[in-house]
């Protein structure tokens, strides 16, 4: 069957409307009262919450993705009008002043999420509506950015000619890293007053809604370098790193280079790390153009420069919180890729008590699935109560009295795992009485970042994993700390193998729901000499799953 291709402009997004569960109960005259208006936005809630009619849970999910000619449920057209409860969008996180037609997520994301008790800082609120400012009075093709970018054209930076100063992001590497980097990119922006544009790639337009009012993020199609962003690698002769090391910049110098590239990406060098000491700051300062190409979350460092500390202290007061409140402020999904979603999130997870993820990468090499790896999710899962162990002995089962039913989301690039957890809980009896669904939207078998349709499968997925109880992710897998980031969960982490058996103990429960900095810089800016940045503040920590790696930690204990 031919795939079917979805036109943006005729894409549809299931809404969940009070009235669907009860019309049979003839409360639909009920409708037209104004009492029952008043309270819609409280039934919207509690309608979703308790009222969801469950799916058939054995269900194989799995077509899901791979299908996407599977009929929808509910499906209404995109400009059906939801009415939202009038509190100001996630705490205040989110302006006003947008077309809530034109990015359902934005307003919608709050029926499919429970209370969660991370608010984000009044300072946070305010210095997000300053840069909202600033975005608009600087933003793509107004008069300061058409002055910023004849000052690029002319090949020199001269300090003080223009009013805005930027940062570049540089679409690079897969799906999750491109997430956790913008939010990282889009930090530095607040920190040092600096407008982000973003290079769109092939996807990122058609993957996530704008986040900021009046002026798009995306940087022009017209860019005058915008050719080069391929190219640029750490070898590149624009390059931070390099232009040092070639003496080609100095903070005694009148005239710069019209930009500067920043290369931070897991293979930069000593003099690239430089870029997080202070004094190369002051330097980086007279710049009105950087250009950053990443595929690290770097925010753990930033935590550790003394000119950042006290700004970064009153924007985030709970210091796990910064992905949490930076990733749903700046990503929701597209009304095509909400679509998506929502109707997968009520096909099989909305009408369970409770909802398990579990994300399964395994980057060693083979197809898999490793029964090694099956065992360790099962040994995780069972040995710490997130799932019911099962029976294999008894033939009847006396079904409790109130049994829950949990329906588990599995991701993977692969079927097995999901095949293998699936028939362990069709084919026995929970010792709990305690029903069990199994479902996978999709295995793409390998990774494939350049494609359009891969990404979105991704997005939808990380989506889903943000929207469960609890999760279970794999270790150094960046799709992971999206998940849990964007859902406020400290997952259970499944440790990385070593020669292909089950790790003892199988995984362990994360410190903190921020990502981990894979490769981060080990050097004392100040001695000038190599240190262990992990044990310099104790709110910067190693992390659990990579042991060279840095994560920001409100409370810090002993692993």
């Amino acid at each position: 069957m031919a795939e079917r291709k979805y036109n943006r402009n005729q894409s549809h997004v299931n809404i969940w409307r009070p009235c669907d569960p009860w019309k049979r109960s003839g409360l639909e005259a009920m409708r037209s009262s104004k009492t029952l208006l008043l309270a819609l936005p409280f039934l919207i809630m509690l309608t979703f919450l308790l009222r969801h009619k469950p799916s058939d849970r054995f269900t194989d999910a799995t077509p899901f993705f791979n299908n996407l000619t599977t009929p929808p449920l509910l499906e209404v057209d995109v400009l059906q009008h939801v009415d939202i409860a009038e509190d100001k969008p996630l705490g205040g996180l989110l302006a006003d002043g947008f077309d809530e037609q034109s990015c359902l997520s934005r307003y919608q994301s709050i029926l499919y999420r429970k209370a969660l008790p991370y608010k984000p800082s009044p300072y946070l609120v305010s210095k997000l509506r300053k840069y909202e400012d600033l975005h608009k009075r600087c933003g793509p093709n107004t008069p300061s950015y058409n002055k910023a970018v004849e000052q690029l054209k002319s090949g020199s930076n001269v300090v003080g000619t223009t009013d805005c100063k930027y940062v570049v992001w540089v679409w690079y590497s897969g799906l999750g890293n491109r997430i956790l980097t913008l939010a990282s990119v889009f930090l530095y922006a607040l920190l040092t007053e600096r407008v982000l544009l973003v290079d769109r790639g092939n996807d990122m337009a058609s993957l996530f809604c704008e986040p900021f009012p009046e002026k798009s993020w995306f940087l022009p199609m017209n860019f005058p370098i915008a050719k080069m962003f391929n190219s640029f690698d750490q070898k590149s002769a624009e390059s931070y790193g390099n232009l040092l090391k070639n003496n080609m910049i100095k903070a005694s110098m009148g005239s710069l280079p019209s930009y500067v590239y920043l290369h931070l990406a897991h293979d930069y060098d000593d003099h690239d790390k430089l870029f997080f000491c202070d004094d190369d700051q002051a330097l980086l300062k007279r710049f009105t153009w950087l250009v950053v190409k990443t595929d690290n979350y770097f925010v753990p460092s930033l935590f550790l420069m003394p000119s950042f500390e006290d700004e970064l202290k009153k924007l985030f007061p709970n210091k796990e919180t910064i992905f949490h409140h930076l990733g749903r402020y700046l990503f929701h999904p597209s009304n095509h890729v909400w679509g998506i979603i929502t109707r997968y999130y009520k096909a099989y997870l909305a009408g369970a008590d409770e909802r398990v993820g579990i994300q399964v990468r395994i980057f060693d090499k083979g197809p898999g699935p490793y029964q090694y790896v099956k065992d360790q999710i099962s040994a995780c899962t069972i040995g710490e109560k997130l799932l019911p162990a099962v029976d294999t002995r008894r033939l009847a089962v006396n079904p409790s009295k109130n049994p829950k039913v949990k329906a588990v989301l599995m991701t993977s690039l692969v079927y097995g795992y999901y095949g293998n957890m699936k028939n362990i809980y069709w084919e026995h009896p929970t010792v709990t009485g305690d029903i069990i669904g199994v479902h996978q939207p999709s295995h793409e078998e390998q990774q494939r970042s350049e494609k359009p349709l891969h990404n979105t499968k991704a997005l939808a997925e990380m989506y889903l994993l943000s929207l469960t109880d609890v999760l279970v992710t794999s270790a150094w897998s960046t799709f992971g700390y999206v998940a849990q980031g964007l859902g406020g969960l400290k997952p259970w982490i499944l440790y990385k193998s070593e020669n292909q058996t089950t790790p003892n103990p199988p995984c362990q429960r994360a410190m903190s729901m921020e990502p981990c900095f894979h490769a981060p810089p080990f050097y004392d800016c100040k001695a000038k000499e190599g240190i262990d940045t992990g044990k310099v503040v104790p709110h910067v920590r190693h992390c659990e799953d990579i042991s060279w790696g840095l994560k920001v930690v409100d409370r810090y204990t002993e692993l």
